[in-house]
């Protein structure tokens, strides 16, 4: 094992926390299931379009991730969204530019989907990976969305306590359709993208307006709204495009829709949190971590990975 950490998810609350565990002189291995790191701060290439697909800003409220931000932005992998002035930041090149910054630092290893986790009778972890030899360590993070990780823990037996299983099943995600659109031209959608309240959409934002690199006109993000997403999830997407593009239109002007794709995020947004910042079972070794403990949006999945990395710490200090 070799006082190794495994971190399941390589999203921006599990790369935080694998940063940090790391500074400290841990062994930690991240393991994602997906091509590429980010979660949802994900970026998709769409034929000759790139578009932010999850998460289009982040704020900062918290003192030391806001410190962390503006140390980033000096290294040019953050930036404010509309101004010296505004409270809205992203990543550079695009939002999974972050994440990528972050990964450069720490082991993680892609494309390796964990079908089980294990709790050996030695004390140990065993991770078992999809087409890859078992992985052992003596503490695992579950930094994916909870749902996932109690169905990981379920396939290898692994019995929680009783409060712990049953706070953890309290956390549920609202799912969201992302419909991504190429455009002939420029789009009407404003340079800071536009939110609403009510109807079809939640978020529309033009790619090629926030700075997003492209060898396209325009690039359309449209979130859907929870309601929408909901009822319309498993419908195609000729479906869902019909279905939305006659309130669009205004957005889009004269502009005529030349490729179109549709990504679905079923753990979007978590509905209900967890009561506290992260989870730490120090007779397990086992953590929980992510934005259903630290609150539905990117600076909430940082933290809780940032607090989880405090707790792990003063184990690695009796070490």
């Amino acid at each position: 094992m070799n006082n190794t950490t495994v971190i399941i998810g390589a999203g921006i609350s599990g790369l935080l926390l694998a940063r940090e565990l790391t500074a400290r002189g841990a062994k930690v291995i991240v393991l994602e299931k997906s091509r590429g790191v980010g979660g949802r701060m994900s970026t998709k290439r769409v034929g000759n379009a790139v578009f932010d697909q999850g998460a289009q800003f982040f704020t900062v409220r918290d003192e030391y991730f806001e410190a962390l931000v503006e140390c980033w932005s000096g290294c040019g992998a953050t930036a404010r969204w509309g101004g010296a002035e505004s409270d809205r930041w992203i990543a550079c090149p695009s939002m999974t530019g972050l994440a990528k910054a972050l990964a450069k630092s720490v082991n993680v290893r892609l494309s390796h989907k964990v079908a089980a986790v294990k709790r050996h009778r030695c004390g140990c972890w065993e991770i078992d990976v999809e087409g890859e030899e078992l992985i052992r360590a003596e503490r695992l993070v579950m930094s994916s969305p909870v749902p996932q990780s109690l169905a990981m823990l379920d396939v290898g037996a692994v019995t929680l306590p009783s409060a712990t299983r049953s706070a953890l099943e309290q956390c549920v995600y609202h799912p969201c359709l992302a419909l991504m659109l190429i455009l002939d031209r420029p789009s009407a959608v404003p340079p800071e993208g536009q939110e609403f309240a009510d109807g079809p959409f939640r978020w529309v934002v033009d790619n090629v307006a926030k700075g997003v690199a492209q060898s396209a006109p325009a690039a359309i993000t449209v979130h859907l709204s929870r309601e929408f997403s909901g009822a319309h999830y498993s419908a195609s997407e000729a479906e869902v495009f019909e279905k939305v593009i006659p309130a669009l239109r205004p957005l889009l002007g004269e502009a005529v829709v030349t490729a179109r794709a549709l990504h679905r995020w079923r753990f979007s947004e978590p509905a209900h949190t967890h009561p506290q910042k992260c989870v730490w079972l120090s007779d397990m070794a086992l953590g929980f971590c992510g934005d259903s403990f630290g609150g539905p949006r990117v600076e909430g999945a940082a933290t809780s990975g940032l607090a989880l990395a405090r707790e792990i710490a003063k184990t690695l200090e009796r070490h």
